[in-house]
């Protein structure tokens, strides 16, 4: 039977990293960005695993040519529905009507019988989805990554795609005290980024609290940029597998730039960062970020 680990975060969060490591385990099958943009693809990506831990690390780097594994959002739209991929909010059990539950277990467990994976890895960002996932798959696995809100916000406002401040989904997404941290601001961009991360980590924890304790690990970015065998050992240990020769010489392809993690300090004025501070600082604090 396979195991199915659904990999969460704010957006952002470096999850991106982490599943592609992950995906160069032997045992692990995904699905790739060319089933995502070839929807017809009839092979369920059958090659996915033995295809991608042939090619170097380079070949999944963003903002080229690629082939890595995919939140598959263009896919799910059309062969689940588009209230996984683009929720507006935390989906919940009571999400998964039959119809709803029934398309997201087919979409996944077809494709783990097609790839013949002992563990299949899915990501999803933004809203957690937890909930509804344990409704569908009570024995999954969660695997949630932090990053640090102060970057994740700086991060967001560089992203071409990001559109929250005239999102009017987004802003009634967030609780109202959320609300006036940002209209008190002047509307700050940064601080709305930041907002939104605060309020997806709100989420994120009540999906914790609501499922069994031996289901979720959780890892910080900045950990597994500075000690990445360790962090990457407990993720696959997590998974049920062991960190074999082959996974090892897979992680020795990757390339972990702890500098990244302070790119914050650098691009946002001192301002800025202190106003970020003064809102998001309980939530900082809490998951372990006191500088």
């Amino acid at each position: 039977m396979t195991r199915f680990v659904f990999m969460t975060g704010s957006g952002r969060c470096g999850s991106s990293l982490f599943s592609e490591v992950l995906a160069r385990h032997p045992q692990v099958g995904f699905v790739s960005n060319i089933e995502d943009n070839l929807p017809w693809a009839p092979l369920r990506g059958r090659g996915n695993g033995p295809l991608y831990r042939r090619m170097p690390a380079s070949f999944s780097r963003k903002g080229r040519v690629r082939y890595a594994p995919s939140e598959a959002y263009q896919l799910l739209d059309t062969q689940v529905s588009p209230i996984v991929s683009t929720p507006g909010r935390a989906l919940r059990a009571d999400d998964a009507t039959p119809w709803l539950a029934g398309r997201f277990r087919d979409f996944f467990e077809r494709r783990a019988a097609a790839q013949g994976a002992p563990v299949f890895v899915h990501k999803f960002t933004g809203w957690p989805r937890g909930r509804f996932i344990a409704a569908c798959f009570p024995e999954a696995r969660h695997l949630h990554v932090v990053r640090d809100g102060r970057a994740v916000a700086n991060s967001l406002v560089q992203m071409p795609w990001w559109r929250d401040y005239g999102n009017v989904a987004t802003l009634r997404s967030l609780p109202e005290a959320y609300l006036e941290e940002w209209e008190a601001s002047g509307r700050s961009f940064v601080l709305l980024a930041g907002l939104v991360w605060k309020a997806t980590m709100d989420a994120h924890e009540q999906d914790r609290a609501g499922l069994p304790p031996q289901s979720w690990h959780q890892v910080r970015y900045e950990d597994g940029l500075a000690d990445p065998e360790r962090a990457f050992v407990d993720m696959v240990r997590f998974c049920g597998l062991e960190p074999d020769a082959a996974f090892s010489a897979g992680l020795a392809r990757h390339t972990f730039d702890s500098g990244r993690s302070a790119a914050f300090r650098r691009d946002l004025d001192a301002a800025t960062i202190t106003l970020l501070e003064r809102s998001l600082g309980e939530h900082l604090h809490r998951y372990g970020y006191r500088d």
